[in-house]
């Protein structure tokens, strides 16, 4: 589906998905966590929601940057997963033909730049949401990334080793 980026930020509005949104994220997730049709970067991020209990399941695109995987979020730090990744210490499972079961870092604001440039570049669907353009230099992003938040990807016994 071609939308504006007007129409989809109307999809987001204060932040968080309106009725429309959500059924696309269900659809979403439930092709990217299978692997069929979707893009080679295309996850659902699997967490326990922080108030509910219940898994929430989100479609997100995985960004390679430096040989490092990582998650942001395009609707910044008001977005529902990124509190309940912070409310669950990191622990998630990522789908996309199999599950594997991470652990969600969050990156220092002042590392985070780079890795919303390459962000923008994977998933044209995040460029409404984001004020910057995705070709703008390294400092514009800089002066966002405290309000993007960015978690890296780590294999639970990876991160337990470090």
């Amino acid at each position: 589906m071609i939308l504006t980026p007007s129409a989809r930020r109307r999809l987001y509005r204060g932040g968080h998905p309106n009725r429309l949104a959500r059924a696309m994220n269900r659809l979403s997730a439930a092709m990217f966590s299978s692997g069929f049709l979707s893009p080679s970067h295309a996850v659902t991020l699997e967490v326990t929601g922080c108030r509910s209990g219940r898994t929430v399941a989100c479609p997100l695109v995985l960004t390679t940057y430096d040989g490092e995987r990582y998650l942001v979020s395009m609707l910044g730090r008001g977005a529902n997963w990124v509190a309940n990744v912070r409310a669950t210490d990191g622990y998630a499972v990522l789908r996309r033909r199999r599950r594997e079961p991470v652990r969600l870092v969050e990156v220092d604001p002042g590392d985070r730049a780079p890795i919303l440039r390459r962000f923008l570049a994977l998933a044209p669907g995040a460029r409404a949401h984001v004020p910057v353009d995705q070709h703008a230099p390294l400092a514009e992003f800089e002066r966002i990334a405290a309000d993007y938040p960015v978690f890296r990807v780590c294999g639970r016994s990876e991160e337990e080793s470090r």
